[in-house]
Parts: structure tokens; sequence; C-alpha cells
């Protein structure tokens, strides 16, 4: 398929969707939403998303924000309140058009029909935030998903922010449509920001699909010279479980992440600059926070397999250099892995808890070193399990489909997960036969 037969069929298939039903293909939650409903999908996105703004220098001037594939506005509209003007765009005429009904009491907002999937509607320096959330995931193509990063630097500001969330699981398939888009590991946006001179400030959720990445923009030429910087000395004030606040960690499993609390960090520091190694071994270090009041910046860190228990020594360096004298961290054994059901929804309306009416059973595990151990049962019949994938491999946690057998009829069931002679989770459920 040619370039512009993809664009074109992103098109058609976003309009189409947009068509049927905006609320539900934007928030991935129960068909036929209202609108309070849908737009209260929006909150805890956008808190996220101001959290971002901590990182812009002090405004001189009114500042613009820009969102690629704002769909109907949904999150354009809690954010609009932070700038003077906000702008969005999306290749479907259908979801502007939305997102222009929803936008339209406020007089700063834009929506923007973008058919070449591109931002050649914008010049150069224009904005001071660009962000963009589920949407590069339902891209097909890595061409198109690469051009907006390019497309990106080149419309924000020097000093700007870009917060993008992409798909971070490993390739499965060979080939990706307009709903299952591509995979963008954390590496390849290390090296896309590293190459384009932005300044990398988080990798949250790496080999996860929901990876979310943060840049700053600075001068051409800013990354090869990075290696070349000498930072002044920094001085790790404490280091806490970044879950819990405690100031010890499991080696491994879901809490085997740590915030080391430091004074003095360089403004240049760069998850592409900064390593910290954790009993010898080097952890990856996952975000980098702006500097509170007191000048302390926060720095988490994955810790690294195949730690011992006890007393460990963290050091922070600027690629091989030591940053700052090494502190020390207590790493305990983790709480046996207890296999659980994190949730089961309906296999398509995945708000829907209760009822299923799509005849798919979506059941979240944790703890789960292979899904085929899982075994479910509806009112005592073994169910196939159609589709898994794995969803954070740290937890492990996964997601497994199961299809509900069509000569059952409508009314309550009862729907069991087993693994082995243990049971993981009951749940009584309505089964509503679509119509027609």
């Amino acid at each position: 398929m040619s370039r512009q037969e993809l664009i074109e069929q992103m098109r058609r298939d976003w309009d189409a969707r947009a068509r049927e039903d905006a609320h539900y293909y934007v928030a991935f939650g129960r068909r036929g939403q209202s609108e309070e409903e849908f737009q209260a999908t929006a909150r805890e996105i956008a808190r996220s998303l101001e959290m971002e703004l901590k990182r812009l220098p002090a405004a001189s001037a009114p500042r613009r924000a820009l969102e690629i594939g704002c769909g109907p506005g949904r999150l354009m509209l809690p954010l609009a309140s932070h700038f003077a003007e906000i702008h969005g765009v999306d290749i479907s005429e259908e979801m502007v058009r939305l997102a222009r009904r929803r936008l339209s009491g406020l007089a700063n907002a834009f929506a923007h029909h973008a058919p070449e999937s591109d931002l050649r509607a914008f010049p150069d320096e224009s904005f001071d935030f660009v962000y963009s959330y589920a949407v590069f995931q339902h891209i097909p193509a890595r061409e198109v998903v690469f051009r907006y990063f390019a497309e990106t630097r080149r419309v924000l500001k020097t000093g700007g922010i870009a917060r993008f969330q992409v798909n971070g699981l490993p390739e499965t398939a060979p080939r990706y449509d307009t709903w299952c888009g591509v995979r963008i590991s954390a590496a390849e946006l290390a090296a896309f920001a590293r190459a384009h001179d932005f300044q990398l400030l988080a990798l949250e959720g790496p080999e996860t699909q929901y990876l979310w990445t943060t840049w700053r923009k600075r001068p051409a030429g800013w990354g090869a010279a990075l290696a070349t910087v000498e930072p002044p000395p920094a001085v790790i004030r404490r280091i806490t479980n970044a879950f819990s606040g405690e100031p010890l960690a499991p080696v491994r499993g879901r809490f085997a992440s740590v915030s080391l609390w430091v004074s003095g960090l360089t403004d240049e520091a760069d998850l592409n600059a900064l390593r910290v190694r954790i009993g010898g071994r080097q952890g990856v270090v996952t975000y980098i926070g702006p500097p509170a009041s007191d000048g302390v910046a926060q720095v988490n860190v994955l810790l690294p397999e195949g730690l011992d228990t006890g007393l460990q020594p963290v050091e922070l360096l600027w690629f091989e250099r030591p940053l700052c004298r090494p502190a020390t961290l207590r790493l305990t054994r983790p709480a046996p892995a207890i296999p659980h059901v994190v949730r089961i929804t309906d296999g398509v309306d995945l708000l829907s808890a209760e009822v299923i009416s799509s005849g798919v059973i979506k059941a979240a595990v944790e703890e789960v070193a292979e899904p085929g151990e899982v075994v479910a049962w509806l009112d005592g019949r073994r169910l196939e399990a159609v589709e898994w994938f794995l969803t954070d491999p740290r937890l492990p946690k996964w997601e497994v489909n199961y299809r509900v057998p069509a000569d059952l009829g409508g009314g309550r069931v009862r729907f069991e997960l087993r693994m082995g002679r243990r049971v993981l989770g009951v749940k009584e459920l309505e089964l509503v036969k679509a119509s027609g």
C-alpha cells in the first residue's frame, strides 16, 4: 500500500468510527456514553499532562499548545484554560466537526482538519507544548509516526515540551491496521531524541501498551555535545520506593522501582546521559522531574535483575562519570507471587463490568507466568481463550479474551477463573444477546 493509500484508509476508517460512535472509539469504554460520562474519562489524562507544564520556562509571552490527534476535543476542553491558544489536528473531518462543536464556547480553542496526517498548517517555533494521547498506537505505518515526531521538533519553540504516548509492547504482527497500530520501543524513542536534539526526560512504562515519553526541544547540536558537558556535583538526599515512599524496595516485581531525590542536578540532565547503578548493576532510568522549590529533583529508576537483598550502593553517573558520592538502599525479598484477577469486563465495551453484550469476556490477570495455565468456566462449561497478550512483563500482567458459546442464551451466569485447584476469581455476569 502506498503512503497516499494508507492516509486515505486512515481517513476513511476514522470518519466511519466518528459517525458510528466517537465516544466509544476515543475512550475505549462503553458504547453510547453520555457527554458527561465521556468527558469524565479525560480527567486523569488531563491531570497527567498538566503536571508536565511545570517543565515550561516562566511565561514571557502567551503560551500556545497543540494536540496531535485531537478527536472530538475531549482533552482540549480541560486543557484550554492553561493556554492563550490551544490547537488540535485530526485526520478525520468528522472528528474535527465534533471537536468544533464541543469547543464552541471557547474563544481560544481551534480544531483543524489535517487530511495529509501532518502539521504543515503551522509555522516553525509555534508552540510551547505539543502532546498526543492514544493516537500513535492506531497508526499502521512507522514513517507516519516518526514524521509527526520530526514535525514536532519543527513547530515547538526552543525550550518547549512534547509529551507523547505510544504502544511500547514488543513487535508481534507483520502488518498493522488503523486500530492496532505500530509498536515503538523505548530504545527507539531514546535514539530519536538523541539524534534530533531533544532532551529526553521520561520513558515511563517501557515494554507496555501505554509508554509515555517527554521531550524538551534543545538548540541544534545539543545532543552531540552532551557527552562533553561537565555537570556540577550533585547530592542524593534520599532514596524511597517509587510507589510507597518507604526507604526500601523489593529486588523484583511490581514495586521494584525507586525514586532518587537529588539536589544540584544539572539542567542538562537527560535519560540518554544519566545512569544509575544499584549493587553494581545498571538500572533503567525512566523519569527526571522538574526541580521543586528547594532545588531537589526526582529521578525514577526501575531496579535491574539479579540484585541481592540487603544494603546496596546506589551510584548516580553522567555517562560513566560519577556525579556524586554513592548512597545506599535497602533491598528486600519480594512478596510471594499470588496470581490474581485485576478485572473482568465485556471484551468490547470495557466500561461494562457486569453486562456482556459482545459475546467476548475479557479478563486481566497478574502474577501469572503463562496465561494458558488460567482456565475459564461459564456455568460449568469450559471456555477457550481466543486471544491473549502480555501488557506488562514486569508483573507479569496478561489480558485474555474468552468467547461465550453461541448456544448460550441471555441471563445471569457464573464466570470463574482457575489455576489448577486455585480459584482466582468468580463473578456473576449478565449475558445479553446481540439484537439481529
